[in-house]
């Protein structure tokens, strides 16, 4: 049988070609306007490496921030268009703001507003090219599903969401089946038979076999996924794939061999990060406990007109190692909140008051939390600390929830900047998932995403 595969692009090498391409189109585009234009502002020729440096780390680094390499928001012409005009604007603001690395001001000020419409310009041209050409049908990744009936649902509907270049065609039910299976209707079902027959009809470029018990998957499929296996096809397993594509970690489908899913990071024993993690974490502390200070008497007076009532609030919260210790917050909600009892906090309740609403939204309710990180019970980044009640209540319904309690908890998180607040035990268990995920990732490089995407959070007004 031979396979003549697809041409398609992972979810990272499609982050990695927007970041080359913009760069390289902006370059272009400065290029060009020098040649029918007299800007003589910024040239790119050597003698220019530093500020063209610059430009990559600003168009990088604020890019990031308003979501320009977000592969959901990239394959749509509009948001496309809109953060491209908010990170060029960021860009030119932060570019003139530091003559000392970039070019000094030009005499004539028009050349700066030449400068703005060619970064604009350039990168949209490109986005306009990937989303009509890479995030077209042809470099679509055609998967074929091998699972149990019982998986399929869960699976298809993870990763339809979050990729949409990541198409599953059908799926082959790997157990025996009757009359009276049951059957599953969102996704076309295929014959084992049809193996491989549908591998080239399809132009199936990847297998995905999803099944719990391996020693129940019939016969004649296990031979036909060894004979692909051993002529080079693309067979993986479906754990792999949840965790690279939604980036947590899939501990529903995890069964008695648990452990073989969490080899957690070595960051987490190691000194060197751990020492410089604390100093950053004291550094970052001082610095909000100080931002903290001069927003005061803004928050005192917003606290008097719109909450009512004191100012702050400790609760007690779990730590690492289980270690119970007080939290300390601006109160968000009115006074008694919790007077007819504990219960989670919902979108849109009516318990939390018009200043809290804007200190949720904006993060500015945590910056007290500062104050625990200098102490050394928090860290900047890591999983939230829940109230001991709910981790009681959800360590008996979520197996190993305990377990993100092997790190400090943080103010700021994997789950935070990609999930919603957790006001029920479907949506904690996403953000275990999350928090699992930057324990066993935990890295230098993760922190720093993690950073940059809070600023995004709290930019776009999407605090809980």
């Amino acid at each position: 049988m031979k396979h003549k595969k697809g041409i398609h692009f992972e979810v990272s090498e499609r982050k990695v070609l927007l970041r080359i391409i913009d760069i390289l189109m902006v370059f272009i585009g400065i290029y060009t306007l020098g040649l029918f234009t007299k800007f003589e502002y910024l040239s790119v020729n050597q003698e220019n490496s530093v500020a063209l440096g610059l430009l990559i780390i600003y168009i990088s680094v604020f890019g990031t921030v308003f979501e320009l390499y977000d592969l959901q928001k990239a394959s749509q012409l509009d948001a496309t268009f809109r953060n491209i005009v908010i990170t060029c604007s960021t860009v030119v603001l932060f570019y003139l703001l530091t003559p000392v690395l970039s070019p000094y001001l030009p005499e004539e000020r028009i050349q700066i507003l030449f400068f703005y419409l060619a970064l604009i310009i350039s990168i949209f041209i490109w986005r306009v090219i990937y989303i009509y050409l890479i995030e077209s049908p042809r470099f679509y990744k055609r998967v074929l599903l091998v699972a149990e009936v019982s998986n399929i649902e869960g699976l298809v509907k993870a990763l339809d969401t979050k990729d949409p270049n990541y198409k599953i065609v059908g799926f082959i039910n790997s157990e025996t089946t009757s009359d009276h299976s049951v059957k599953y209707k969102g996704l076309k079902e295929f014959e084992p038979k049809q193996f491989l027959e549908i591998i080239q009809k399809e132009r199936i470029s990847e297998v995905l076999v999803a099944s719990f018990n391996a020693e129940a998957i019939i016969v004649e499929v296990y031979h036909d996924l060894m004979l692909l296996m051993e002529r080079g096809f693309k067979i993986r397993e479906y754990t792999q794939v949840y965790e690279e594509m939604l980036q947590r970690v899939p501990i529903q489908f995890v069964g008695k061999d648990f452990y073989k899913y969490f080899p957690y990071s070595r960051s987490n024993e190691n000194k060197l990060y751990i020492f410089f993690q604390r100093a950053f974490d004291i550094v970052l502390a001082i610095i909000g406990l100080l931002f903290c200070i001069i927003l005061l008497p803004f928050i005192l007076l917003g606290n008097i007109i719109g909450n009512k009532g004191p100012l702050f609030y400790s609760q007690e919260r779990v730590g690492r190692n289980g270690k119970l210790f007080k939290i300390l917050k601006l109160r968000t909600m009115v006074v008694n909140a919790e007077k007819d009892g504990v219960k989670w906090t919902q979108k849109n309740d009516k318990r939390i008051t018009a200043f809290g609403k804007f200190l949720r939204n904006t993060r500015l309710d945590e910056i007290p939390q500062f104050y625990n990180v200098l102490k050394g019970e928090m860290s900047v980044i890591g999983p939230r600390p829940e109230r001991p009640f709910f981790v009681k209540e959800l360590s008996r319904i979520i197996p190993f929830y305990e377990t993100r309690h092997i790190i400090k908890p943080g103010l700021t998180g994997w789950a935070q900047v990609k999930s919603r607040y957790g006001s029920t035990v479907e949506e904690s268990l996403i953000k275990l998932q999350y928090d699992l995920y930057y324990i066993k990732h935990r890295s230098v490089f993760l922190d720093l995403s993690i950073t940059i995407k809070t600023l995004s959070t709290i930019l776009y007004y999407r605090g809980q």
